[in-house]
């Protein structure tokens, strides 16, 4: 029987979030309890054990899990230091083994690690072997950097924006494992470095000019050959030294092909890449063209306050602004305040107290905003994601009636790409003039399909889609849109282990 390792490590940060992550931010799993979790849900590993427990010459090996509640600030050096210890104390626990499956993420970053699921790779080779395959599934959102290549055998990522293949993803890695374990096939990887840093509505997979790559992708992956193919723009908001977009393409032995098609996918992205940006509408702006629609709901995107992205949860700007401007129409919006939580618990439900909202953790960017509010609901903020099923915790949670404002204001940031955070606390979007929705994008069902009118609104925050505003000083340059007249001169860079 062969015995393959299991392991996963994910989180996405934001570098310019001021609030650094936490150990006690990941949802921690050890040896079987990792399987355990896992087949009850819809996540990569859940996809993987779906192919490895049909194939019975497989013995599986779990070791540690390990992936954050939702994306945040760079992971302090302390909590770094825990985690990987702990990762790969695993490993070496494991004993002798065949192969491995590595669930990451792509984009963390820690204080004094720029590259923690490289270092991961790199240090599992040391305990595991330099002969067994490695093989990883990544967000097309991650940060795919040359010590990632250099210790894998090969990496399979996300083909779909908003992501809703993370089951599939792990089943294409498990199933690109055991061609090598069981086959012998030999992964050749190209990668082509594009210098480009995207977001909008040409990179939704369904719609968008991306669905241009992501369909070659998926030829490649089902060509006799072919293993594994993407594009990884990565997570512009994660300023590391090797930030930047990535073609690449695996084959079974095949690096003609494979050189070949991670060029010509790096090409159909150049060709699209100058409208992969968001058109914004600023903060004035948008709160007069809400004022304006006169029938439904009007959803305002503030992107620039994505949880799910890395920000911190606590930006009122808009509230601000609608305030500013005395909009009248009922308003539904989220926001991270402990403090004003903690108030709403002592004071009890029906009170009314007095407050200030947002700027709890980035006040640099966000003033305190001073009202009167009364307590309608408080729960303890845990639930489940609408999407996928997750089990979610923003911690204490209440809702807050400010005037024609309902806050739905929790204890920790909580991901909110969907509407399930509003749902389990009582609150239907429909019912709304305006939303607030804290994610550049979600499934269209949630939102965009019903809405009036959506907005993008060029809000400041720690995840903003207008890129130059945010002040990058690692990444390579020149670089899209941050410089102009880029230029691209494709070239595959080959990686092969075996």
């Amino acid at each position: 029987m062969s015995r393959i390792l299991m392991a996963e490590c994910k989180q996405e940060v934001s570098s310019f979030n001021p609030v650094p992550s936490r150990y006690e931010d990941f949802r921690v799993v050890r040896g079987t309890a990792l399987l355990d979790h896992h087949r009850q849900g819809g996540e990569e590993v859940g996809g993987a054990l779906s192919v490895f427990d049909a194939d019975h010459s497989v013995r599986l090996v779990p070791t540690f899990g390990a992936s954050s509640n939702t994306s945040g600030g760079v992971l302090s050096a302390d909590s770094f230091e825990r985690l990987s210890r702990d990762f790969l104390n695993s490993l070496a626990d494991a004993g002798p083994v065949d192969a491995a499956y590595f669930s990451l993420h792509g984009a963390m970053q820690a204080e004094h690690e720029d590259d923690p699921e490289g270092f991961l790779l790199q240090e599992a080779r040391r305990i595991l072997g330099e002969k067994i395959p490695f093989v990883v599934s990544l967000d097309l959102h991650g940060v795919l950097t040359d010590r990632m290549l250099e210790h894998s055998d090969a990496v399979v990522a996300y083909h779909t924006y908003p992501h809703v293949d993370f089951f599939q993803t792990g089943a294409r890695a498990a199933a690109l494992l055991l061609k090598i374990v069981n086959r012998g096939a030999r992964p050749v990887t190209a990668r082509v470095k594009i210098p480009a840093l995207v977001r909008g509505d040409e990179l939704i997979t369904k719609s968008g000019a991306i669905r241009e790559c992501i369909e070659l992708a998926q030829q490649i992956e089902a060509s006799p050959t072919g293993l594994s193919a993407g594009v990884m723009w990565g997570n512009p908001f994660t300023d590391v030294p090797e930030l930047r977009t990535n073609s690449f393409v695996v084959m079974d032995g095949d690096e003609v092909t494979a050189r070949t098609q991670a060029l010509e996918l790096a090409n159909r992205f150049w060709k699209h890449h100058e409208k992969m940006q968001v058109p914004l509408t600023s903060l004035g702006d948008s709160v007069r063209l809400a004022a304006g629609v006169t029938s439904g709901t009007v959803v305002m995107m503030d992107a620039a306050d994505a949880t799910s992205s890395g920000a911190s949860g606590d930006s009122n700007a808009i509230l601000r602004e609608m305030i500013h401007q005395d909009y009248r129409g009922r308003v539904l919006a989220p926001i991270t305040d402990p403090a004003a939580v903690r108030q709403a618990f002592a004071a009890g439900i029906g009170a009314t107290i007095g407050i200030t909202i947002g700027g709890a953790f980035d006040p640099a960017r966000f003033r305190p905003l001073a009202s009167e509010a009364q307590v309608r609901l408080l729960s303890d903020g845990r639930f489940r994601s609408e999407s996928f099923g997750w089990p979610w915790d923003s911690g204490d949670t209440a809702v807050l009636q400010a005037g024609n404002f309902t806050l739905v204001v929790g204890t920790r940031p909580v991901s909110l790409f969907d509407r399930s955070w509003f749902y389990a606390n009582g609150q239907d979007p429909r019912h709304f003039e305006t939303v607030i929705v804290k994610s550049p994008h979600c499934e269209p069902q949630m939102f965009a399909d019903w809405c009036a009118k959506l907005i993008n609104v060029d809000a400041p925050g720690s995840t903003s889609a207008n890129l130059r505003s945010l002040g990058h000083t690692r990444c390579a340059r020149p670089i899209f849109p941050l410089d102009g007249a880029v230029e691209f001169h494709p070239v595959a860079q080959i990686f092969q282990r075996r």
